[in-house]
């Protein structure tokens, strides 16, 4: 990181900032052909620190992760734009996270709901949640393994 005076290193300031955004994207790549999306997600921390999302049974993510799981994502939050007298003196404050891992479909039900349940937990807290039977058959489950990742503050 260029500005090592904005990177964020403890685990717990860069779990906060997690728990605090809204969206994550996900960058993957083919054949030098990038594609990102922003999708909700669930973190599961820990030593084995994880990231899960849902998407439908088909698509552009799914072909990309057979032929390439190894992903970037990133996500931000706390943003508040100030101004200044001239243009070159505005700027914006954030806080945000980028990292890497692999990116696979979870498979067998106990693992799909766990992967839900995390999901559902960072947007609704913790509750037991169902799931309808007709809507899981139509929904896959995305585990992202982190391998590394970095926190910025401004």
């Amino acid at each position: 990181m260029r500005r090592k005076e904005r990177e964020v290193r403890d685990s717990e300031s860069i779990e906060e900032i997690i728990s605090n955004s809204d969206v994550c994207r996900i960058a993957f790549a083919d054949n030098n052909i990038p594609y990102i999306v922003a999708m909700n997600f669930g973190y599961s921390g820990g030593d084995q620190p994880c990231l899960y999302f849902h998407c439908a049974n088909e698509g552009r993510k799914l072909e990309m992760i057979k032929k390439n799981n190894y992903v970037c994502f990133q996500m931000e939050t706390d943003h508040k734009v100030y101004g200044g007298e001239k243009g070159c003196d505005w700027g914006m404050k954030y806080s945000s996270v980028v990292g890497y891992g692999n990116i696979s479909v979870v498979r067998g039900q106990v693992s799909r709901k766990k992967g839900l349940d995390c999901l559902m937990r960072h947007y609704a807290g913790d509750q037991n949640f169902s799931y309808d039977e007709k809507v899981m058959a139509r929904t896959t489950i995305l585990r992202l393994n982190i391998t590394e990742m970095t926190g910025k503050k401004r």
